[in-house]
């Protein structure tokens, strides 16, 4: 990583891969951008870089680039590794923390007590709050990678129908569409999405469903709850 690479990313501005930071604040603000990238599809965390692009250089390098490996391995679990580039520019420098998407997903933040937390994830340029929908689809990728089968019966027909005409749905419509509890929805919901069937989106505010058409897809929400296996419903 060098300055060249550091002005192309401050040029294309913050977004789904990349944020600002105009200082290495607390360990958990830190790690909060952290999970959200390495939970959804990895990204640069551009630490002296004001959210206006303008390069500030942080205080300390060697003491703000220990801050935020010690984020990574005390305030995530399970902890994340950072590739820490430091990239000097007229007398400043500029921190560039790179995180991979981890096959460790998901990763929580722990609170001063060791306590686990939240999920975030990255949704456009924003790291949010991971919603139980998405949380369980993560956990679902990590722990099971084999294909498996899934029965389609009349709740299944009916979101597919409702879907075609409609487009999207939330877990709380589904549930009352087919008149069962959020939690029942919910977990057929993500059934589904494990299965290949329909895709979880992320907004700032809650998470709707579409079928798995990438017509319905946009940049900032495709990370979460995407499926890569093969999977075949079965009808009964």
């Amino acid at each position: 990583m060098n300055l060249h690479d550091v002005k192309a990313m401050i040029e294309e501005g913050e977004g789904f891969e990349t944020e600002f930071k105009r200082k290495v604040s607390s360990p958990e603000k830190i790690a909060k951008a952290l999970l959200a990238f390495a939970n959804t599809r990895g990204g640069h965390i551009l630490f002296g870089v004001d959210d206006d692009g303008s390069i500030v250089g942080v205080e300390s390098e060697k003491t703000e680039a220990d801050l935020i490996e010690y984020a990574g391995r005390h305030f995530c679990d399970p902890p994340i590794e950072t590739h820490l580039d430091i990239v000097p520019f007229n007398d400043k420098d500029v921190i560039v923390a790179t995180v991979e998407e981890s096959d460790q997903k998901p990763h929580y933040l722990l609170g001063e007590d060791g306590e686990e937390n939240k999920v975030f994830i990255r949704v456009n340029d924003n790291s949010v709050i991971a919603s139980r929908e998405v949380i369980k689809v993560l956990r679902d990728e990590r722990a099971d990678r084999t294909p498996f089968t899934v029965t389609i019966g009349d709740n299944e027909k009916r979101l597919f129908a409702y879907l075609e005409l409609n487009g999207r749905i939330a877990v709380s419509e589904f549930a009352e569409l087919i008149n069962v509890s959020q939690r029942r929805s919910s977990r057929i919901l993500t059934t589904m999405v494990r299965a290949g069937v329909i895709r979880i989106h992320t907004m700032e505010k809650r998470d709707y469903f579409t079928l798995a058409s990438d017509e319905y897809l946009t940049e900032g929400t495709r990370g979460a709850g995407r499926t890569s296996q093969s999977r075949t419903p079965r009808r009964r």
